[in-house]
């Protein structure tokens, strides 16, 4: 059974992405599952730190982009979410040339707060990259 109030529309979500963070870094949600978000981001010069590999904070982004959108989609219309605290722990190295798919599920889903974990593996081998938990509280917009 699906977890969202509002109706996933991914075309919707990347039309409105071009002037965003989310755009500049080519992030791409892929699939929106009843209970999971996934997205992929390529890792080129955009992401890399000097030493040519993903740069954690952009790691972070693409956590925060994937888990705030779930949050948002899991709020009552008049409702909104904001990231509170995120957490990454970077496992592995992701070399530019290569690409990174996230998945995003949810811990928790309480009235005022939200706790998503968030998967990110390489994908030239499935290898974890990184994990990271985000938080979000839920406003009234």
């Amino acid at each position: 059974m699906p977890i969202w109030k509002r109706k996933p529309d991914i075309a919707e979500i990347h039309a409105r992405q071009p002037d965003t963070v989310n755009g500049l870094l080519g992030i791409r949600i892929t699939e929106i599952g009843d209970d999971v978000v996934r997205a992929e981001m390529p890792v080129d010069g955009r992401h890399v730190q000097p030493f040519g590999i993903l740069h954690g904070g952009v790691s972070v982004v693409l956590a925060e982009t994937i888990g705030s959108l779930a949050s948002v989609l899991c709020c009552e219309e008049g409702q909104g979410a904001v990231g509170l605290d995120i957490q990454a722990n970077h496992l592995v190295p992701v070399p530019k040339g290569d690409a990174v798919l996230a998945e995003c599920r949810p811990v928790r889903l309480g009235r005022t707060i939200h706790v998503w974990n968030i998967d990110m593996r390489r994908k030239s081998d499935g290898k974890l990259n990184c994990v990271a938990r985000l938080t979000t509280s839920i406003i009234q917009r």
